[in-house]
């Protein structure tokens, strides 16, 4: 079964648990060396674009996100970079790094159901 885990970027690694750690956001977290953040894979095809994310942090609202960023997940891009990372969440733990406060309610989270289809 795949195993694929949502965390804050800013939170230590977990090598025994993180297994592929994913960064999910279309810019690098503030303060964040990368050294410290234990990143593997950058992947920007499945990020929020600039505009969807300005759009939100305007006041869009959650579920007309998550509409518009499956619309953007469904490009041609996004769709081959999702089966590259379906690849790789087979071959073992996979964990979606975001800056976001709430993952499990973000964008991260929306990609991680995604990647289990």
């Amino acid at each position: 079964m795949a195993v694929i885990r949502v965390r804050r970027v800013y939170d230590p690694p977990e090598p025994d648990a993180d297994g592929l750690r994913v960064l999910v956001d279309r810019l690098w977290p503030r303060g964040l060396a990368k050294a410290a953040a234990g990143v593997d894979e950058w992947p920007k095809a499945v990020t929020p674009s600039t505009e969807l994310r300005k759009w939100f942090h305007d006041g869009g609202s959650a579920d007309e996100f998550r509409q518009r960023y499956e619309a953007e997940l469904a490009e041609p891009e996004a769709v081959a970079e999702l089966d590259r990372l379906r690849g790789l969440v087979g071959d073992g733990p996979v964990t979606l790094l975001t800056a976001v406060k709430d993952p499990e309610s973000s964008h991260a989270a929306i990609l991680a159901e995604r990647l289990a289809d």
